[in-house]
């Protein structure tokens, strides 16, 4: 396994706005002066993959043979740095990796956490799936994580993004919105998007009452870490009123 990658191969299509999305950071984040100065993506986007969160409770399919399938897929196209812009989909991570030894990883979570203060309380803006299975506190026991209530997840959270992923992101903003308040008043003092369609339904992060910290953002600037560069510090401000 090389610790200087050449190829990144993108295991999205979950969902599509979000692979989208997470392409659009890397390449504004990316310090370029001309097309030769991008990191070289491949890109495997297969809307097709079963649900996550169903998966998870029990209620679906396991996405893991479809996940196998695009993984597959990004090696042959010569990957051999690996991410998904899905938080859920981290659930099978280690099923993965352990398939594909010889390939490369960023986890979402260690990106999210490389820019989290340390000490600090973070609600999670997530899929059911992600709470459910515990893909942060597993991955980081020593740091501490606010859930939203119950009735705040079923029904305001994993409202908002559905109505991201139906292409209705306008109808995500105000549930979102009572999550973070009720996030913050459990005693989060950060917030983070936990689902890399979150991001997609809030136009405006100040509004949300915590500092927030973006998986695919984060996941972004850990990719372009790993190959050596800087990150921007801000994203353009085309691209920032793009996303």
């Amino acid at each position: 396994m090389s610790d200087s990658p050449r190829l990144l191969g993108v295991l999205g299509g979950m969902g599509p706005a979000a692979t989208a999305d997470f392409l659009s950071r890397l390449v504004a984040l990316t310090p370029a002066e001309a097309d030769r100065d991008h990191i070289p993506v491949v890109v495997s986007s297969v809307p097709q993959i079963p649900d996550r969160t169903e998966a998870i409770l029990g209620e679906g399919l396991s996405p893991l043979p479809a996940l196998l399938t695009g993984l597959e897929r990004l090696e042959r196209a010569g990957a051999d740095l690996i991410v998904m812009p899905c938080n859920t989909a981290h659930h099978w991570h280690a099923d993965l990796a352990a398939a594909r030894p010889n390939l490369s990883w960023i986890h979402i979570v260690d990106a999210v956490l490389a820019l989290a203060p340390a000490g600090a309380r973070l609600g999670l803006l997530a899929t059911t799936g992600t709470l459910q299975a515990g893909i942060y506190p597993l991955r980081a026991p020593g740091r501490t994580f606010v859930a939203p209530e119950p009735a705040i997840q079923s029904g305001a959270v994993m409202r908002a993004i559905r109505a991201v992923k139906s292409g209705r992101p306008g109808l995500a903003s105000e549930p979102f919105l009572r999550a973070a308040h009720g996030l913050r008043a459990k005693g989060a003092t950060h917030l983070v998007f936990a689902c890399t369609e979150v991001a997609l339904g809030v136009p405006d992060p100040g509004a949300l009452g915590l500092p927030p910290i973006d998986s695919t953002e984060a996941l972004a600037r850990a990719v372009i870490q790993r190959f050596g560069l800087t990150p921007r510090t801000e994203l353009p401000l085309q691209s920032a009123a793009l996303a």
